[in-house]
């Protein structure tokens, strides 16, 4: 008889779906497209990064002198096989990670839809010369901010399902003190009524209406939810729960490493995660596979 699995199986080999590499110890850049949204003085000039009341112990690389090689010994560590990383066009690290470790990596494009058309023919040439696997959109880090149905998102959910690539979007409270409202997990009902072939994973927890992104995958057959940002003890438990009955193919494990936490933490803590036998090669690689057509 199957049942809760109190420690996460060893051969499985991970996919993970939000990983950085950084160019430097100074990752400013990662948040810079935001800043001008900062109001308070503590985010703007004491924080490392802009959710770092949240954090503890962020990863900092300190003295690396290859991040690329660095971050694939973490990988190999803790046996993630292949991580999705930012790709930014012309990013010298992201080419660096593909031409150096070809079979490590896959892929998402960071996308501004305030930049209309510039923003699709960036798509179309990422996905045409660097293989893309997804796009994603930060809503509310979008200057001016963008909601998740708004008419501005609707050519980059078009040009994804004709690219046959997934989208991969913020929902819920964002962590960096700005407002919230572009991420309300509600707006997601529209999007995938109007884009039924879209592959859409809801990133950085939708909290807190978790509940009702559980309502929602249980609606639309593409709509996914990944564990971005969130160290394991914290996964909420309506996710915990659903993957663990009707929404075994839905719940994606994706890290936060190095942006703010630890493989180890991540690791030592998934141990703890309640998760079904069978549940577990799904969450750590199956419908990544499926949800952003790996392989």
């Amino acid at each position: 008889m199957t049942g809760a699995h109190l420690m996460r199986p060893r051969n499985i080999p991970v996919i993970d779906t939000l990983l950085g590499i950084p160019s430097g110890e100074d990752r400013s850049d990662w948040f810079a497209a935001f800043k001008p949204l900062l109001m308070d003085e503590q985010s703007l000039s004491q924080f490392a990064m802009p959710a770092q009341y949240m954090f503890k112990d962020i990863p900092t690389g300190a003295g690396v002198s290859d991040y690329v090689a660095w971050t694939v010994a973490e990988m190999d560590k803790h046996g993630i096989e292949r991580a999705m990383v930012g790709y930014y066009e012309g990013s010298e690290t992201a080419i660096a990670a593909r031409d150096r470790f070809p079979d490590r990596f896959i892929f998402d494009m960071p996308a501004d839809p305030n930049r209309g058309m510039e923003t699709i023919r960036a798509i179309r040439r990422a996905h045409a010369e660097f293989g893309i696997k997804a796009v994603s959109v930060f809503p509310c880090g979008c200057v001016p901010q963008v909601p998740i149905n708004d008419k501005k998102m609707y050519p980059i959910y078009a040009t994804c399902v004709e690219l046959d690539i997934a989208v991969a979007i913020n929902v819920g409270v964002p962590g960096p003190r700005v407002p919230m409202a572009p991420q309300h997990c509600e707006l997601v009902d529209e999007v995938c009524w109007f884009f039924p072939e879209l592959r859409f994973v809801m990133r950085h927890g939708a909290e807190p209406w978790e509940a009702l992104a559980v309502k929602l995958m249980l609606k639309y057959p593409n709509l996914y939810y990944s564990t971005s940002a969130f160290s394991p003890k914290h996964y909420p438990k309506a996710i915990i729960d659903y993957a663990n009955t009707r929404g075994a193919d839905k719940i994606i494990y994706a890290g936060y490493f190095p942006m703010g936490l630890s493989l180890e933490r991540i690791f030592s803590e998934l141990d703890q995660v309640p998760f079904k036998d069978e549940v577990w090669p799904k969450f750590l690689r199956e419908n990544a596979r499926r949800a952003f057509k790996i392989d």
